[in-house]
C-alpha cells in the first residue's frame, strides 16, 4: 500500500477521462474533526451516570453504529437505558457543533472543487440524518448531491451497503463505474465498508490517532490542505492503471 500525502500524487498525473465519477465522504473524523466531540460526549454520560469510559476507549469504538457503542457503555456499568444512550450522545455532540462546526483544514476547498468541476459529492455516514443535514447545511453551496445515513434502514458499515445505496443515488451500478469513485474515511471501520464497495478508497489519517495506515484501502492522506482535482484524478488514474496491468 503506498501512502499519499498532500501533493505527493504529482508522481502521477492524470489523463482524459480519469476524473472521479463522484466523490464520497464519511463525516466524522473525514469531513469534521468531530470525534473528540462524540469522545467528549460518551465521557460526560459515564461521569453523570456512572460507568467507565474514557477518550481512549471513544477511539476504539469510532466508526461503529450508535446501538453498539450504546451496549458496549451500558457493559461498561453506565447507568441509563441502552435504548436512551444514542440520542443523549447526540444531543451531546449537537450541542458542542452549534458553537463550532470543526471542519477540516482544507476539506471545504476541496469540496468547493468539486463543485465547480461538476463532480457530485454524496455524504455517507453511521450518524444519524439530523446530524448529517447540520453539517450538508453548512458545507459550500451545492457540495452534496445527497446523503446516506445510518438511520436509513441498511446494513450498516463495515458492511458495503451504504456506499452501494450512495453510488445507486448517481445511477453509478457497475463495478467499473465503482473504481471511478473515490471515498475517503478514517476508521478501520469504514474504510473496510468502501473498499468492499468496490470504490477506490483514500484513509484519511489526520485525525484518527488508531494507526490505519496498513488497512486495506487504496491510498492514505495526511492532510487535504493543497490537494487539488488533479490530485484526486491522479488516484483514479493510478487505480486504472494497476486494474489494466493486473488484466493483463
Amino acid at each position: 500500500m503506498q501512502e499519499s500525502h498532500a501533493g505527493s500524487t504529482d508522481e502521477a498525473r492524470p489523463e482524459g477521462g480519469c476524473q472521479p465519477l463522484a466523490v464520497f465522504w464519511d463525516m466524522d473524523g473525514t469531513l469534521i474533526d468531530s470525534e473528540p466531540y462524540w469522545h467528549q460526549a460518551e465521557m460526560d454520560l459515564a461521569r453523570e451516570h456512572g460507568g467507565d469510559w474514557n477518550a481512549d476507549m471513544g477511539w476504539q469504538v469510532s466508526g461503529r453504529p450508535l446501538p453498539k457503542v450504546a451496549k458496549l457503555m451500558r457493559d461498561r456499568g453506565l447507568g441509563v437505558p441502552e435504548d436512551q444512550i444514542p440520542d443523549l450522545l447526540i444531543d451531546g455532540v449537537i450541542a458542542l457543533e452549534a458553537h463550532h462546526m470543526p471542519w477540516i483544514d482544507g476539506v471545504r476547498d476541496i469540496l468547493a472543487g468539486l463543485v465547480a468541476a461538476g463532480i457530485p459529492s454524496i455524504l455517507v455516514t453511521t450518524s444519524p440524518r439530523r446530524m448529517a443535514q447540520a453539517v450538508v447545511a453548512k458545507a459550500p453551496e451545492g457540495a452534496f448531491a445527497d446523503y446516506v445515513c445510518g438511520d436509513d434502514g441498511l446494513a450498516q458499515k463495515p458492511d458495503p451497503a451504504p456506499y452501494l445505496h450512495a453510488a445507486s443515488l448517481l445511477d453509478i451500478n457497475s463495478p467499473a463505474q465503482m473504481t471511478s469513485c473515490l471515498a475517503f474515511e478514517d476508521t478501520l471501520t469504514g474504510i473496510t465498508s468502501a473498499v468492499a464497495s468496490g470504490a477506490t478508497t483514500v484513509a484519511y489519517t489526520g485525525a484518527n490517532p488508531v494507526d490505519t495506515s496498513s488497512g486495506p484501502q487504496f491510498a492514505s492522506i495526511n492532510s487535504y490542505v493543497g490537494v487539488t482535482l488533479d490530485d484526486l484524478s491522479a488516484l483514479i488514474a493510478r487505480r486504472l492503471g494497476r486494474s489494466e496491468s493486473s488484466a493483463a
